[in-house]
């Protein structure tokens, strides 16, 4: 009876998705367009491209110059006519059912405007976390903070659209290695929220090619857990540049040749301001927020051995606030205890921060023989940091009444607590980084073995005077009857010199057997510093194989040892102290995973899955607060991380690449040590008994169950020159951790974040430039685009963190401090 019910259900819906099929075939009007295609003198022109603007496949027409074709009927749509030596053409139709519209196209002789070459580089597929993102797609890509950052955060999620970070398979920003043209880049540390975060290092105008690894990367790749994002920079052929204007943010770059095309240069400057999406924010005041940089990369061919190249860049970013008031509000639900509760707080005072980098790097490359290459590279990296911040606020904590017909209507009508509070801090960190490398690769047949050694000085200065003082009806915290405390103090300075050495050595090979095709990857680097006095092994190994099927598939895998020395904030404790003697945190990691190509809906597709484990040992734990990462200062824990990802590739419609990215993990810690009593009550609630347990696997603060990203692009069926892109983004849940609480470590939970951008494009200037006359002011401009676009379009307002307050009782309650609203931003580009 079980498999007959079983049989019975497959058969209803096997029927009903027969009878959906039938019905939708049905409604569908079908009309045709024919008719013959001539050149200038009207002779036929045979095997001419007729195809309907946004799909990939359509007809030619024959030896007489004939086509026709089968359309949908009342839908507006276009064919494109093109063909070798002669311009394309685009006529647009609409037609009743059973319509036969026949035509007549004349093509004229031309130069025929070809789309951008793509070359498809064979180890975005055999190389396990490899992703290979399309630089182009940068610039209109719907986001607040518009960089490669923001197209990586498609891919492994996000929970703050005001910052460049990214987590990448339950890693945490300091995790994530990033190169431009070789160079390791640095970003500054002090940063407490993404409010007062500047420009990211790479310059999207300046992108030529984008790597980005979330795992199982090789040897070559230097010493972090996590990611590596590989940014290769433009060298043109030719003089060219873009300009683009927007509210957030303005750039400008040019690029060129000369002295005989052996010099090319890229120079880019961009400014941003962060005013318009601050001024939302639930905590008014006075900001002024700005950041600038410039930045360049000069290639010289020496010789037709030699090259050598300089990159350097200069960025300053400052924050002012100067806040005034601030009103949260939540909603608590329980059997117990039903409010809606508010915080309104009043400010004094004044934050004022500056970070300021500059970094200078040259390299030059001999290529004696055709297949052997050796690079050496010396680079200084220079990072001032300086917070300034001395605010004061006094608050009211209670129920909110939000009844529109009373005259207290927003305000608080309940108090449950009130105090005052002062944060104050002078801090600045200063460090500098020199590195001097070297790079070398020789080729054998399907062979390559690369190697390189390296060796880094950094210099650090450091000093930390903060404090923050709360006082609770009347009472400061924590409470003494003795003396007056403060809540919390750092103060403390640091002067380190370390000095770091590491190097790898990697064979890369391909080889068939039959119709089967494999790649294996072998290497190991090692690392020591003077500092802890560690020397650090790490294996690692890759592989991929492609069967002889009639399928374009090929499987995957890489294992190995990632280990990541301490650098600066690991060595940092909670009170301020450094902790020199930390050890470097090791992993053991294993991905395993397929790239498969295949058609669907008559469009070529791809899909990728990959399956993760992660074993860590050694790990510093760490709590993040915003963007602020604060660690323990010691390797206290074990932890793991887990994890499946699958991700889908294609054109929707032909020329406009879209993906879908889902990721499901979990990631947990073990900290060793982390014991907590749990009392015996009697009838009137006082403790009798006790017994001591430690805490176990808790989960981590990067700890996100289900990440799903899209990216999708489309345009009119008519027109192409007016455009749409989506940027969707979800992320279930994450913890957030409870100060100073053992038991509920990290029990807190921020709700799921769900954003949603949009950008509506408008091509105003084509690449028509013989049409335009020799005094139009954009007769060498190559196109130029207006962009509408807008931010978090379903309005959500999603929490980075808590501000947590207790009530006369000693309640304690988490108020949520949300991130931006719906806001509009218009961008124009342009393109010579």
């Amino acid at each position: 009876m079980r498999n007959l019910m079983k049989n019975s259900f497959r058969f209803i819906l096997l029927t009903i998705g027969i009878f959906c099929f039938i019905a939708a075939t049905a409604q569908k009007k079908w009309a045709s367009v024919s008719g013959r295609v001539v050149d200038d003198a009207e002779n036929s022109l045979s095997h001419v491209s007729v195809v309907i603007l946004g799909q990939q496949k359509g007809i030619t027409t024959n030896d007489s110059g004939y086509f026709k074709l089968r359309v949908q009927a009342d839908r507006a749509f276009a064919l494109t006519f093109s063909y070798t030596g002669y311009k394309t053409v685009q006529q647009n139709f609409i037609l009743n059912e059973g319509e036969d519209e026949t035509v007549t196209i004349r093509l004229e002789t031309g130069a025929t405007t070809l789309g951008e070459v793509v070359v498809n580089d064979a180890r975005s597929r055999t190389e396990a976390g490899l992703i290979k993102p399309n630089p182009k797609s940068i610039i209109n890509m719907p986001s607040p903070v518009m960089g490669v950052e923001s197209m990586i955060k498609v891919f492994v999620g996000s929970n703050n659209e005001l910052t460049s970070q990214y987590n990448v398979r339950g890693g945490n920003y300091d995790e994530n290695l990033i190169y431009v043209n070789d160079f390791e880049i640095f970003r500054p540390y002090l940063v407490r929220s993404g409010q007062q975060e500047g420009l990211s290092f790479i310059n999207p105008e300046m992108v030529h090619n984008i790597n980005f690894y979330n795992g199982g990367f090789q040897a070559r790749y230097g010493d972090k857990m996590s990611s590596v994002l590989d940014i290769q920079y433009n060298k043109p052929k030719t003089f060219g540049g873009s300009a683009y204007v927007s509210l957030l943010e303005q750039g400008f770059h040019v690029e060129g040749v000369g002295a005989k095309n052996k010099l090319s240069y890229v120079i880019g400057v961009r400014n941003r301001s962060n005013r318009n999406l601050l001024s939302s924010q639930e905590t008014q005041g006075s900001y002024t927020p700005s950041s600038s940089d410039l930045q360049a990369l000069i290639t010289y061919q020496l010789s037709a051995k030699w090259q050598t190249e300089l990159l350097s860049n200069v960025s300053a970013t400052r924050f002012t606030l100067i806040p005034e008031y601030s009103q949260l509000t939540s909603s608590v639900f329980s059997p117990y205890f039903t409010a809606n509760l508010g915080l309104d707080i009043y400010f004094d005072g004044q934050e004022k921060d500056a970070y300021s980098t500059a970094m200078m790097g040259v390299s030059s490359t001999y290529q004696p023989i055709k297949n052997l290459k050796l690079k050496w590279m010396a680079s200084r990296f220079e990072d001032d940091e300086k917070e300034n911040i001395d605010i004061s606020g006094q608050y009211l904590f209670g129920e909110r009444d939000f009844d529109r017909t009373k005259s207290t209507f927003g305000m608080i009508v309940n108090p449950l607590g009130a105090g005052l509070y002062q944060n104050f801090a002078r801090n600045s960190l200063r460090i500098t980084d020199y590195n001097f490398s070297h790079k070398g690769s020789y080729t054998i047949g399907k062979q390559v073995l690369q190697w390189g050694v390296g060796y880094d000085k950094t210099i650090i200065h450091d000093k930390l005077n903060e404090w923050e003082y709360q006082d609770s009806a009347g009472y400061s915290l924590p409470y003494n009857t003795g003396s007056l405390q403060l809540s919390s103090f750092i103060k403390s300075a640091s002067d380190l010199s370390i000095n770091k050495l590491n190097g790898y050595v990697q064979n890369n090979s391909a080889f068939t057997s039959g119709a089967h095709t494999f790649t294996l990857q072998t290497g190991v680097r090692f690392n020591y510093n003077d500092l802890n006095k560690e020397f650090l092994v790490s294996p690692r190994v890759g592989a991929s194989w492609k069967p002889g099927w009639k399928q374009d598939i090929i499987f995957r895998a890489a294992a190995g040892s990632y280990d990541q020395p301490p650098f600066y904030r690991e060595m940092r404790r909670y009170d301020g102290t450094l902790n020199t003697a930390v050890k470097a945190q090791r992993s053991w990691q294993g991905v395993a995973g397929f790239d498969y190509n295949f058609s669907g809906w008559n469009r070529p597709l791809r899909l990728t899955g990959e399956a993760y484990y992660k074993y860590m040992t050694n790990v510093v734990p760490y709590d993040i607060d915003n963007v602020r990462i604060r660690y323990f200062g010691e390797n206290n824990a074990k932890a793991y991380a887990a994890g499946l990802e699958m991700r889908l590739f294609g054109e929707i419609v032909k020329d406009a690449e879209s993906w879908l990215s889902i990721g499901m993990m979990r990631t947990k810690e073990n900290i060793t040590g982390d014991f907590y009593k749990v009392y015996t009550l009697d009838s009137l609630n006082r403790p009798v008994d006790s017994t001591t347990k430690q805490g176990g696997w808790f989960r981590r603060p990067t700890d996100r169950l289900l990440t799903v990203g899209m990216f999708f692009q489309d345009y009119l069926s008519t027109n192409k020159n007016f455009k749409v892109y989506l940027n969707t983004l979800y992320g279930s849940n994450l913890p957030y951790n409870i100060p100073g609480s053992i038991k509920y470590r990290n029990a807190l939970t921020i709700p799921a974040y769900i954003r949603v951008d949009i950008g509506f494009s408008a091509l105003l200037l084509d690449a028509e430039k013989e049409n335009r006359r020799s005094h139009n002011p954009f007769r060498n401009f190559n196109n130029i685009w207006a962009t509408l676009e807008v931010f978090n379009l379903i309005d959500r307002p999603n929490t980075v963190s808590y501000l947590l307050i207790k009530d006369f009782a000693n309640n304690t309650y988490a108020l949520p401090n949300r991130l931006t609203p719906r806001l509009l931003n218009f961008k124009i580009v342009a393109r010579w």
